[in-house]
């Protein structure tokens, strides 16, 4: 058994025409990592501006509350501080309002994670929630952010199964 003679196609090789040049290679297709429950998405405005000054601030407190809650309910690694985050504004003001302010700059990494766990490119910013925050456009950034994540499934219904991706 000898070698090919220069151009000659090796025995049992066919020459296929994908072979002929570079095939675009298809984009890789991640598996889910695991499932989550989907979040509600808001209407910013809403959480921001209209039902706060409707029921006199008390959606303000109901909102922290459930953003807490859907975001452990849709990835288990992050910790359901729902209870911890609402107990943080209401007395906060025992703390010299530190404790919601950690609250507040927590919130903006579990919205991060929440992102990269939907497969998206992290843009939720600490420092910018900070600061809108005490202007008073924090919520309205954050529900922003949030609405990303839950574009990103289409038209799954709230609380439906998710897909994780990181």
């Amino acid at each position: 058994m000898g070698y090919p003679q220069h151009g000659q196609p090796q025995q049992g090789y066919q020459q296929y025409p994908q072979h002929a040049g570079h095939a675009p290679v298809p984009a890789p297709q991640h598996a889910p990592a695991a499932t989550g429950s989907n979040m509600k998405r808001r209407n910013v405005l809403g959480v921001w501006l209209g039902l706060p000054i409707i029921t006199f601030g008390i959606y303000g407190l109901v909102w922290i509350y459930k953003v807490h809650n859907e975001l452990a309910r849709y990835d288990r690694r992050i910790p359901d501080q729902s209870a911890n985050a609402l107990l943080s504004v209401i007395f906060g003001w025992i703390t010299l309002y530190i404790w919601p302010l950690i609250m507040w700059l927590k919130l903006a990494g579990h919205i991060r994670q929440a992102q990269q766990a939907a497969g998206l490119q992290p843009t939720c910013s600490t420092g910018l929630g900070l600061l809108l925050g005490l202007f008073g456009f924090g919520t309205l950034y954050y529900q922003l952010e949030l609405n990303k994540v839950v574009d990103r499934y289409g038209g799954t219904p709230p609380y439906q199964p998710v897909p994780l991706y990181a």
